[in-house]
């Protein structure tokens, strides 16, 4: 925006006109015919969870330029996947990967390095190698994220090897403490708009696929004696008009999920049961 720029010290008015002026020209920020929209789209790839069914029910798997995100109860396998999908997003595409990197940013402090080995080695590849390919930060408040996402965009630029995935586990973990009662709420809100953002600026600039993992909270007056009440994600119309795609995960039996399509542009609402194990996550019963 302008008044952002107008805010940096040293920049005048006619400095910052002619900035604009200038990435303007080198960028594609015009309009474009639909069938170059498509050629364009050819580079975007997907990247396999490891469980057929669920990556069937998102059309091939968690897909670039997008944000998917992942919503449930503890418990339900939201870390399990994005341990899972840092792994598989390093393998060869033949393998359902997309052979890059990953920027894994914590907020709940439940990265485990230690699974991160236990799925490499279960795939056949170098753990060592997969834990070298993964640039891993915890985050602490809110504003650090939008910190963290402003370094994780200059990685990927310098960086020589091309990056695949990025994981925010969980996005609202911070937000829902440094915002509290709802005379902070338009406050966050503003807050979660901006990182949400930057998150899609850098899907399509850098052509990664983006993961986020989001917590619920309870509805009380949401069901009746027939029908249960599901926990909603947090995060409001903000965060569900920035998603593309949203994907509800619940218990099911065991180690089994049950993973739902909640929201998607183009994905019709169904459902797949997948499995935790050793290994990642695979299909139900497999």
């Amino acid at each position: 925006m302008r008044k952002e720029l107008l805010s940096i010290k040293g920049l005048s008015d006619q400095k910052v006109d002619k900035i604009i002026e200038a990435a303007r020209k080198t960028s594609e920020v015009g309009f474009i015919t639909c069938s170059q929209l498509v050629s364009k789209m050819k580079n975007r790839f997907q990247i396999a969870t490891g469980a057929g069914k669920f990556d069937q029910m998102l059309g091939g798997g968690i897909e670039s330029c997008s944000i998917t995100e992942v919503f449930g109860e503890f418990r339900c396998g939201k870390t399990q996947l994005c341990h899972s999908l840092s792994v598989m997003a390093q393998l060869p595409n033949n393998m359902g990967g997309a052979n890059g990197k990953v920027v894994y940013i914590d907020t709940e402090g439940t990265f485990r390095p230690e699974r991160l080995r236990q799925i490499a080695e279960a795939k056949g590849v170098s753990a060592e190698a997969a834990m070298e390919n993964i640039i891993y930060a915890r985050c602490y408040t809110s504003d650090h994220l939008e910190h963290l996402l402003q370094e994780a965009a200059s990685l990927m630029v310098n960086d020589e090897d091309r990056f695949a995935l990025l994981v925010v586990d969980s996005i609202m973990g911070g937000f829902r403490v440094d915002y509290s009662g709802r005379g902070e709420l338009a406050d966050r809100q503003q807050k979660l708009a901006r990182v949400m953002n930057k998150l899609q600026k850098v899907s399509e600039e850098f052509n990664v696929a983006v993961l986020l993992s989001n917590q619920v909270m309870a509805d009380p007056g949401g069901g009746c004696a027939f029908m249960p009440s599901y926990p909603k994600p947090v995060g409001g119309h903000i965060l569900a008009h920035f998603s593309t795609t949203r994907v509800m995960l619940r218990k099911g039996r065991g180690d089994q999920r049950v993973a739902k399509i909640y929201d998607s542009p183009c994905l019709p609402e169904s459902e797949s049961v997948f499995e935790i194990y050793n290994g990642g996550v695979r299909n139900g019963g497999d």
